[in-house]
């Protein structure tokens, strides 16, 4: 797109003016918690370097220590220009960072965020001066169960698929300089029936009423401009509706998919008076995502989805990927296996991975990473963070489905306690209030409260088991009859099957025999034994008429996890052909 610029870490809203600081910092533990009494913030005593974004456990951070540590500590010496600082406000960006950030500038106390997955920012325009300026941050983390942790180890022994916690800045940090009044974001909604968007525009706070200010909207399809409207702006937040064509332009719309991921570049100047003040980039997708009866349509074509469970870990890097190239070759891989999404599990991935799902037409379920206790504090923390999360993606057409929650966890009680329940179909209507686009499902895998779609999770390896278990004339498990995978039923106390479409969006786990390594079921003695379980398992699924779909489990071995179809080096099991085949077949 037109916005892109390589390594840029928001790639949905980009300005030009930025400057990446990820890199070598200095860095110390802080066992004690003695760094506030000893102001590390004023005088820091250097005692190791780290290479950011990568945390300490890993072996491109250059410490590789894989111990709980609960407090870290990151600084760096930047150099802000006299133009830089002319006229504009410095945000500083965290991508991401777990769990509980501080950050110093010049020794003077700026602010904290809390929360592990989502991007946050602070305006730093009054601490930073010409020259040298000195950034100290401070991060606490912990094995709370009470924290969105995924697939982070809550204990201090790495155990079946939970894997080295992840403490620290895990994703990119960097600079931007903008105008004293700017745009915040911009959410953009495609009404596909009117050809038009729907755009809301975020504005900093600032007095509006003092001078009169304009957004100017460019859309442009392979440098063919469509449309270009200004619209004056009475509040810091304001809906603007505009047609993507411009009448008397020719022009068919070209809707986003997977075999056509067609994209739109826009672009949004925001004017004082007569001048522009601020410009940022950016590109939407025209795609709906729908469902009928017992089917999921995109747009208004039936589809069967093929996705495959991807947890985002890599050997030396674990939860941050090694460079932007890592993201497409696993992108690439996906699409070379056959299959036409990718379940990102228990993990909000670096944007630039939606990005590439964009132009290259990957459907992406997107999902929360969970806590392991339902009290209070949980709940505030999951869902403060939550909402985060489903803004700051929003407008990536390559999301299909939000998935809040996996497998009850966080909400142990949820098929029989109604206070979990409740907390379930809140996170189902409160994501629904902030799109009312996409399919929302409360509680993948089992135990549904209210869901757009049903899930199943079933990891037997005997594919006629699997067909006994869900072709039988009573529909048993769909009707909330018996349970399933030993211990589960498909709905929570209260609830049923409505006419939903049902994926299995678990299933395989297949793992190649090994004495260190753990997977799903009796593991398999070699690749052609894979291929053979491989083979039957999915057609089984494909044959059982109601199921409108599957998610595979899993791309790669992660840590002592190893049923993926590729290693942790992220070399081929099974050639990818072969899989492919397999996912094609009718």
């Amino acid at each position: 797109m037109k916005c892109y610029i390589k390594d840029y870490p928001r790639p949905q809203f980009v300005r030009r003016e930025w400057q990446n600081l990820n890199g070598e910092w200095n860095f110390i533990f802080d066992d004690n918690d003695e760094g506030e009494t000893k102001k590390y913030f004023k005088e820091f005593p250097i005692d190791k370097k780290i290479i950011v974004p990568f945390t300490y456990e890993t072996k491109l951070s250059g410490i590789e220590d894989e111990s709980v540590h609960y407090i870290v500590w990151y600084n760096k010496k930047i150099n802000i220009s006299k133009e830089q600082l002319q006229n504009n406000k410095v945000i500083l960006n965290f991508e991401g960072s777990d769990y509980k950030t501080k950050v110093w500038i010049n020794g003077k106390y700026i602010g904290e965020n809390i929360g592990a997955y989502s991007r946050f920012s602070f305006d730093i325009e009054k601490y930073v001066i010409e020259g040298e300026n000195d950034i100290t941050i401070k991060v606490e983390d912990s094995l709370s169960k009470d924290q969105p942790r995924g697939k982070q180890r809550y204990k201090k022994e790495s155990w079946k698929c939970w894997y080295i916690q992840t403490t620290g800045i895990w994703k990119t940090v960097w600079l931007e300089w903008v105008s004293k009044k700017y745009l915040k974001a911009v959410k953009i909604t495609p009404k596909t029936d009117k050809v038009q968007l729907e755009i809301e525009t975020n504005l900093s706070e600032q007095d509006i009423e003092q001078q009169k200010y304009y957004i100017e909207t460019e859309i442009s399809f392979n440098g063919q401009i469509l449309n270009n409207i200004k619209e004056i702006l009475n509040n810091n937040y304001e809906k603007i509706k505009m047609n993507i064509v411009k009448e008397g332009i020719n022009h068919d719309i070209q809707k986003w998919s997977v075999n056509s991921p067609n994209l739109y570049d826009i672009t949004y100047k925001l004017y004082c008076e007569d001048k522009v003040i601020d410009t940022a980039y950016s590109y939407f997708g025209i795609r709906e995502i729908a469902i009928k009866e017992n089917k999921i349509f995109l747009n208004d074509e039936e589809l069967y989805l093929k996705l495959i469970l991807d947890q985002g870990y890599w050997k030396e890097s674990h939860l941050t990927p090694p460079s932007e190239d890592s993201l497409t070759k696993d992108i690439e891989s996906v699409l070379a296996f056959g299959y036409n999404g990718i379940r990102k599990h228990q993990k909000v991935e670096d944007e630039r991975f939606l990005y590439w799902c964009d132009v290259k037409g990957v459907l992406v379920w997107s999902e929360m990473a969970n806590c392991y206790n339902f009290d209070d504090n949980s709940l505030q923390n999951f869902t403060n963070e939550w909402i985060k999360v489903v803004k700051q993606n929003y407008n990536h057409p390559s999301i299909i489905t939000w998935v809040p929650i996996n497998e009850s966890w966080g909400i142990p009680e949820v098929s029989i306690c109604e206070k979990e329940q409740n907390f379930a179909t809140t996170l189902y209507y409160l994501t629904k209030s902030i799109d009312d686009t996409r399919p929302v499902i409360s509680n993948d895998g089992w135990e549904h409260t209210i869901s757009d779609i049903i899930t199943i999770h079933d990891y037997k390896q005997d594919n006629e088991l699997l067909y006994q278990e869900y072709s039988d004339k009573e529909m048993k498990v769909l009707n909330n009859l018996e349970e399933y995978n030993g211990k589960h039923r498909l709905f929570a106390s209260g609830y049923k099957y409505e006419g939903q479409p049902v994926i299995m969006s678990e299933y395989g786990g297949i793992a190649i025999n090994s004495e260190e390594g753990w997977g799903y079921g009796k593991q398999v003695k070699d690749e052609k034994e894979l291929i053979e379980r491989f083979s039957k398992l999915t057609k089984t699924i494909k044959n059982i008429s109601y199921i409108s779909g599957y998610c595979y489990t899993q791309l790669t071995d992660v840590q002592q996890e190893i049923n993926g179809l590729m290693n942790t080096e992220r070399n081929y099991k099974i050639e990818p052909n072969i899989i492919r085949n397999i996912n094609n077949m009718e």
